[in-house]
């Protein structure tokens, strides 16, 4: 596999503190840490709540990432508790425990004052993981801009509609243009002149205040066909 280089229009990006590349870059010789500490940096940068934190299974449970750590599982696992080792003994990360049924839950936090007041506050007993904490984010979830959303739903992306998805961007929200494009391709119109055409409904009428929302599938299928049927081949 190979990259093809990064696609026109907005992308998604990760804040990396700087001493990550001047203080920590410089030291680490050892691929499976490399590896495991960007990740972990992309993935506490996606976290939500106060107190962050990873767990071993959040790293093991992301087959994107997983895949690229060893040819068989036990070599991709080996490679996660190595990094993860490493990283712990760099310093990068903290890592602690808590309580769990019978046994302990490794928790790992990034060293950083928030890190090492939750640390503490592991130690002291004032703080443990609970059930409704925030979902941990996979490399598979990070949604596609709107270029590659384009070309992997609808068609090639030619100069032209490279422009007209510029506007696009700017003129409706990122989540419109995403539910339209789905709704193009669950009634195989895949077309951009349709999806435009929902995008404006949306616009003067309202996105929540469709006719169809509430109903059933075939139901707001049954809508769509009426409301964009020029743009529908028979």
């Amino acid at each position: 596999m190979t990259f093809n280089g990064l696609p026109p229009g907005k992308i998604s990006t990760t804040r990396i503190p700087s001493l990550f590349f001047t203080d920590l870059l410089p030291q680490i010789d050892d691929l499976d840490e490399m590896k495991v500490t960007l990740y972990v940096l992309w993935l506490f940068t996606r976290l939500e709540g106060e107190v962050r934190y990873l767990k071993e299974e959040n790293l093991t449970g992301d087959p994107d990432f997983m895949a690229g750590l060893g040819a068989s599982a036990a070599a991709q696992l080996a490679a996660v508790q190595s990094g993860l080792e490493r990283a712990v003994n760099r310093g990068t990360l903290l890592k602690t425990s808590v309580p769990d049924g019978e046994g302990e839950l490794v928790i790992y936090f990034f060293n950083s004052p928030r890190g090492q007041a939750a640390v503490q506050s592991v130690a002291d007993g004032s703080w443990r993981p609970s059930d409704g904490d925030s979902p941990i984010p996979t490399l598979s979830l990070e949604q596609p801009n709107i270029f590659r959303l384009y070309e992997e739903n609808i068609g090639p992306l030619t100069p032209l509609i490279a422009d007209t998805l510029r506007d696009a961007e700017i003129e409706f929200p990122e989540d419109w243009i995403r539910d339209a494009v789905a709704i193009a391709v669950q009634n195989n119109v895949r077309k951009w002149n349709y999806i435009e055409a929902i995008l404006r409904s949306w616009q003067d009428g309202g996105k929540d205040e469709r006719p169809d929302r509430g109903h059933t599938k075939e139901s707001r299928r049954g809508y769509l066909e009426d409301e964009f049927a020029e743009f529908i081949e028979d």
